[in-house]
């Protein structure tokens, strides 16, 4: 049975390529359907991958092979929840090492253009902390960094 909302994720050619490198990097991910034109279309030509079924830490993609005319924005991101500064490294590495590029509190970008943050639990908690206090230098640690450093994080948390 296919889900009733499914993310569709425009691509310029390459929706295979970013939906295995999901599925190698986060868990409960995986590569589903590839379905291939069955006519010309304005990004290729029959034959063509058009779309590949897809799935992202358990959320339904879609990847569109539409061609060139639309680009990815920051409007839209992949938040992760991360337990430890290891998870945290590891799929930030992941991310950045692999053609991505860091942007700031816990952003980043993939090669692809699609935005991620990459998000510790203990950051979420603190800078939703009810003392507002606590909550502000939380924030302020946070806006100060790239990737996250839960260590930085938990320290603006004690004061």
């Amino acid at each position: 049975m296919s889900p009733k909302n499914t993310i569709c994720l425009w691509y310029d050619g390459t929706a295979l390529d970013a939906a295995t490198f999901y599925a190698q990097t986060f868990a409960d991910s995986a590569v589903g359907a590839v379905h291939r034109a069955p006519g010309d279309f304005p990004g290729g030509k029959q034959g063509n991958i058009l779309t590949v079924e897809f799935t992202v830490l358990g959320i339904p993609c879609l990847g569109l092979n539409g061609g060139s005319a639309f680009k990815h924005s920051e409007a839209f991101s992949f938040q992760v929840a991360t337990d430890s500064q290891e998870e945290t490294d590891r799929l930030w590495n992941a991310i950045v090492g692999n053609g991505g590029q860091e942007s700031a509190c816990g952003w980043c970008k993939d090669k692809w253009g699609v935005s991620w943050q990459i998000t510790p639990r203990v950051l979420v908690a603190g800078t939703t902390d009810p003392d507002p206090v606590v909550a502000k230098r939380v924030f302020d640690a946070m806006m100060t960094m790239r990737k996250i450093d839960i260590a930085a994080i938990e320290a603006a948390r004690r004061g």
